[in-house]
């Protein structure tokens, strides 16, 4: 895990050029609880930790390909 000094984060402009959607729809996910939740920095500033929104990355493909019933080639789950 990334510690305070190296951690870095991404405004609501850069998540949503991360995903090609709208910062609407960014705010939309986060309200209904299917995104990450994103950190203070002091006053209005709002970011979201890189490290969050790749783990939330993650979970998405597994659970797609765990979904789909899809085993990429060469992996095996026993």
């Amino acid at each position: 895990m990334p510690t305070p000094s190296n951690t870095l984060y991404l405004s609501v402009d850069q998540v949503a050029k991360r995903f090609s959607v709208s910062k609407d729809s960014i705010w939309r996910w986060k309200r209904n609880g299917d995104f990450p939740t994103p950190v203070k920095l002091g006053g209005t500033t709002t970011r979201w930790r890189l490290s969050d929104i790749e783990e939330w990355e993650n979970q998405l493909a597994c659970g797609f390909i765990t979904c789909l019933g899809f085993e990429p080639y060469g992996l095996t789950m026993h």
